[in-house]
Formats: structure tokens, C-alpha cells, sequence
């Protein structure tokens, strides 16, 4: 596995140091150059995972391990283990946007009248409660799996 990041890593490395040096000559063709960085991470990013995704005996030693523990336990948990990771995810994202909202609105307001700083706070914790709410759900679907 070290050596698919290794070999992975000046893939992703020579690219964004021709990039820098691009972007120092041409600073107005920053869109394009940005576009053409995404595609060059993306390509290195696909090789690494591809070698780091072909490990050899090791790895299918492990997978086959696995599936024997999975096949004579008689049940498999992933469907709980998804689930707990949709919950934390969602919540996650959906707290992120509540508070980036939020937090926007009661700095406004503050800049305004600054004695409503805990209101304001309040509905800030309000919002980051959510992200809360979906790790406790996904705490709870892990122990059950």
C-alpha cells in the first residue's frame, strides 16, 4: 500500500508545481488553469486509488477473511453502517447550511444592535443541534449493527 502512494503521489505533485509556474506567468488565465488543476488532481487521484485498490495477496487475504466471518455469522451489518453514515452525513451538511444562514443573519443583526448577541448565539446553537441529532442517530445505528 505505501508504495501505490509512492508511486501515486508525483502524479498529483509534478502537475500542481507546472500549474504554480503557469499561474505566475499568466495570472488572467486563472479559470482555465483551474478547470485543467481539477482534471490533472481527479486523473491523480484515480491512479492512486486504482494502485492503492490493487494490493495483492495481502488484501485478498482479508477481504476472503471477512467474508467467511460475515457468511457464518449469517447476517451482515451494512445496511445499519449505511445508515449510520447517510445520518451523519445529512445532518452534517444540512447543519453546515443552517449555520452558514444563520450565522450571516446574526452578524447582520449584531452589526445593527449588538445587545442581541445571545439571542443570536442561541439560534447559532440551534442550528449546530442538528449535526448533533444525526451523530447520536448514528452512534446508535453502529451499536446495533
Amino acid at each position: 500500500m505505501i508504495a501505490a502512494w509512492l508511486l501515486g503521489l508525483p502524479v498529483i505533485i509534478v502537475p500542481a508545481a507546472v500549474l504554480a509556474r503557469l499561474a505566475a506567468r499568466r495570472p488572467q488565465r486563472g479559470a482555465v488553469m483551474l478547470a485543467v488543476a481539477g482534471g490533472l488532481l481527479m486523473a491523480g487521484a484515480t491512479v492512486l486509488l486504482v494502485l492503492t485498490l490493487s494490493g495483492g495477496a495481502a488484501n485478498a487475504a482479508s477481504v476472503s477473511a471477512a467474508a467467511t466471518s460475515v457468511a457464518s455469522s449469517g447476517r451482515s451489518n451494512t445496511g445499519a453502517l449505511i445508515g449510520a453514515a447517510i445520518a451523519v452525513a445529512g445532518s452534517t451538511i444540512g447543519a453546515g447550511i443552517a449555520v452558514a444562514y444563520t450565522g450571516a443573519a446574526a452578524l447582520a443583526a449584531m452589526s445593527e444592535r449588538p445587545e442581541l448577541f445571545g439571542r443570536a448565539m442561541v439560534v447559532v446553537g440551534l442550528a449546530e443541534g442538528i449535526a448533533i441529532y444525526g451523530l447520536i442517530i448514528g452512534i446508535i445505528l453502529v451499536g446495533k449493527a
